[in-house]
């Protein structure tokens, strides 16, 4: 049996030699399939990696409370912005007050968005957000500032904290403390701004890279007096039972609306899941997209291999005439077929991980490297050229060997 095989193989590269050039190209095709699919999913590790991240820093303190509605859409996810913030909501000051007087609760930051336009005299950016909070979203959300402060009880009431590409889009830089703009039309000093996020999970809702963050009390000015809440973020104590803490402060909310379930409390890994559910569809869909560049490698493979055939059909009915069975000649065009697939497979996978790792280089998530990866590489590899060599293999098998050498006599 492994003097047959190695017969087979010895006789598949001899072929294979023979037509480089269609080879090389045959090889090349199933290579960009494999390297396209391995990226994506070296990629789509990463981002995953960082999520379970994220979710592991938040879920054991962080509640989110907000309007009772539907699951946020990829629309919503992948474009955050005032329009796509709970334009109506039945959360008022007098809950943020109710959750932080439980004794479970360390810190709780309520967030209101404003419509209305933030500009100097000379720019007005293409997108930018208001939004009115309190001093203690900076501890809650994890915020860090790249220069000044955020706001804070001893800070004036018209001081704004800028998103990073915010403060670019309207002084050119992001050190643009002390300088002036416009909120809705009153002037405001610039006192902070906040580093760029870099985060997968966005619960908030709001690209903080392009908001306008002021005090409530300010916000409450632009709205007549009243804090229209989009969204409480809560900060529990060490050791807090989330659980048992979300059903509580849900159970008070809907006490203070008259028994209405208008809000809802989100923990944990339901915080990502609308974020993971986005990244797992964007990686289906280019993974389903690198698929076909891995069809056309594996056509490529029946192409080559159906020429091979015609090519061969003297040296098929030599081999069958002194003793060869169909099964024997199904191996040795099928070997052939494995042989490009599994060469292509393996390039495919170093130059995939290699696309991934300069890619890498532009956006914040590095490849994983999994035995998972490797498994569906050489899956994937193997599996084009079976179920693509199989038939050119037969064609082969059936071929009547003194037809075949009268033909070619």
């Amino acid at each position: 049996m492994r003097i047959l095989l190695s017969d087979h193989y010895r006789t598949a590269r001899q072929s294979l030699d023979r037509a480089r050039l269609r080879t090389l190209l045959t090889v090349t095709g199933v290579a960009i399939g494999v390297a396209s699919i391995t990226a994506i999913l070296a990629l789509s590790g990463g981002v995953n990696k960082v999520i379970d991240k994220q979710v592991a820093d938040l879920g054991h303190s962080i509640a989110i409370i907000r309007p009772h509605t539907d699951e946020p859409t990829l629309a919503d996810l992948s474009n955050p912005s005032p329009s796509n913030a709970y334009s109506t909501s039945p959360l008022v000051e007098r809950d943020v007050k109710t959750v932080l007087d439980m004794p479970e609760t360390d810190q709780a930051a309520p967030l209101m968005t404003l419509s209305g336009s933030v500009r100097t005299k000379e720019v007005t950016p293409k997108r930018s957000i208001i939004v009115a909070t309190t001093p203690a979203l900076e501890s809650v959300n994890h915020l860090t500032l790249s220069d000044g402060q955020f706001i804070d009880s001893v800070t004036k009431q018209n001081t704004v904290v800028l998103g990073t590409q915010l403060s670019i889009d309207l002084f050119g830089t992001e050190q643009s403390i002390g300088q002036t703009l416009l909120i809705r039309g009153q002037e405001y000093t610039v006192i902070g701004v906040i580093k760029r996020q870099n985060k997968p999970i966005n619960y908030n809702n709001i690209d903080f890279d392009y908001a306008a963050v002021i005090s409530l009390t300010s916000g409450k000015l632009f709205n007549g007096g009243v804090a229209q809440i989009q969204q409480i973020n809560v900060k529990a104590k060490d050791g807090t039972d989330m659980r048992a803490y979300s059903q509580k402060i849900d159970q008070a909310l809907q006490k203070n609306h008259d028994g209405q379930k208008d809000s809802e409390v989100v923990t944990g890994s339901a915080i990502a899941k609308p974020t993971s559910n986005l990244f797992r569809w964007v990686s289906s869909v280019m993974a389903a997209v690198a698929s076909i560049s891995l069809i056309v490698g594996g056509v490529g493979i029946m192409n080559i291999m159906l020429v091979g055939v015609s090519e061969r059909t003297r040296e098929i009915g030599l081999r069958k005439a002194v003793g060869a069975s169909n099964l024997t000649i199904v191996a040795q065009f099928l070997i052939e077929s494995l042989i490009i697939s599994a060469v292509g497979g393996l390039l495919g996978f170093v130059g995939g991980y290699l696309v991934a790792f300069f890619i890498s280089l532009v956006i914040p998530y590095d490849p994983t490297f999994t035995w998972a990866i490797v498994g569906w590489a050489a899956l994937l590899s193997l599996g084009v050229g079976v179920v693509f060599g199989l038939y050119p293999a037969f064609r082969a098998s059936r071929k009547d060997p003194i037809e075949s050498l009268r033909r070619y006599h």
